[in-house]
C-alpha cells in the first residue's frame, strides 16, 4: 500500500460515542467539529497512526470498530 503523498500527516480522532477514525490532516486540521472529543497525532504515515490507535484500544481510550 503506497500512501498518496509523501508529506501527508495523519490523525487518529474520536468522536462522541463512535470508535476512533484515522482521517487524512486535510480532513482533520482547522476542523471545528463539536462531536469531535479528542485528537492524537500527526503520525508519518496511515500504518503508525493504526499501530497506536491498537494501543488507544488496548488503554480504553478508544472503542474498538
Amino acid at each position: 500500500m503506497t500512501e498518496m503523498n509523501d508529506s501527508q500527516k495523519w490523525y487518529i480522532v474520536k468522536r462522541t460515542d463512535q470508535p476512533c477514525e484515522i482521517l487524512p490532516s486535510t480532513e482533520v486540521e482547522g476542523e471545528n467539529d463539536p462531536t469531535l472529543v479528542e485528537r492524537w497525532g500527526p503520525f508519518d504515515s496511515q500504518q503508525d497512526a493504526i499501530a497506536r490507535r491498537v494501543g488507544l484500544i488496548r488503554a480504553g481510550k478508544c472503542q474498538p470498530a
